[in-house]
């Protein structure tokens, strides 16, 4: 009966339970379903369009993140008539951030309808983000800027675009601290040193020193997410003084 069911039905059955999942994840029906394919398939795939040109969610990812910045940034204009470019900037750097947009391909399970060659525990953090990026993409190449509004609307403004709360939202510890020890005049610096640590991914360690002193340590698997990591760790030790003398 399968066989029988698929002679009259274009796509698969594997097909057919992406479309299913594009159009659950969506809230409407894809027209192109070609299109969401390929913001699903990762570049070790090696596949090719009928142009000889790479088939993968990389160049959808760069059209979804150009889109999505674009719809932010006009609600955030029409939301804070109030606002100045620099405020305006700022609210809409948080939303769209590498740790929101992570956020919401996690949220929304992006990572398991991917096509790879690589195994699931192999991809770096971002790879939740840079999906969802490209299906904001998809959605623009299938059904235009319209359906692109209405899908960042539900997914995104509705559920995480609150004025209030983004205010108080730290996107980048290490920048926040980096602006209170230049206001205040305070030397400071990272210092990466030998990790000793017996894990099979090669670790960095940091030390930020504050005035001479260390005020917080950190290791992670990149330099940049262990001085992340001390950043905020100084943070937390010294919060009510940062808050007070960045207000």
């Amino acid at each position: 009966m399968a066989s029988f069911k698929n002679i009259f039905n274009p796509r698969s059955e594997k097909n057919g339970d992406f479309f299913y999942s594009i159009k659950k994840i969506i809230n409407f029906s894809p027209k192109d379903i070609s299109k969401y394919e390929e913001a699903f398939t990762h570049r070790s795939m090696n596949e090719k369009t009928d142009a000889k040109h790479p088939k993968n969610y990389e160049r959808m990812e760069f059209l979804g993140d150009a889109i999505l910045s674009t719809i932010i940034a006009s609600h955030l204009f029409k939301k804070v008539p109030s606002g100045n470019e620099g405020y305006l900037t700022k609210m809409r750097s948080k939303v769209v951030s590498r740790e929101h947009l992570n956020e919401l391909g996690r949220d929304l399970n992006l990572l398991q309808l991917v096509r790879s060659n690589i195994p699931n525990d192999q991809f770096g953090e971002n790879i939740h983000g840079n999906v969802f990026e490209a299906l904001v993409g998809a959605i623009y190449l299938d059904r235009g800027i319209k359906y692109c509004e209405k899908f960042i609307n539900h997914r995104v403004i509705k559920p995480y675009v609150d004025i209030q709360k983004l205010e108080g939202k730290i996107i980048s510890y290490k920048s926040l601290f980096i602006e209170w020890c230049q206001k205040n005049k305070k030397p400071f610096k990272f210092n990466i040193y030998e990790d000793t640590g017996n894990d099979t991914l090669k670790h960095f360690a940091v030390r930020l020193i504050l005035e001479e002193e260390t005020i917080a340590k950190a290791r992670a698997t990149s330099k940049k997410k262990a001085e992340e990591t001390a950043a905020k760790r100084a943070y937390y030790k010294l919060q009510k003084r940062i808050d007070s003398e960045m207000s």
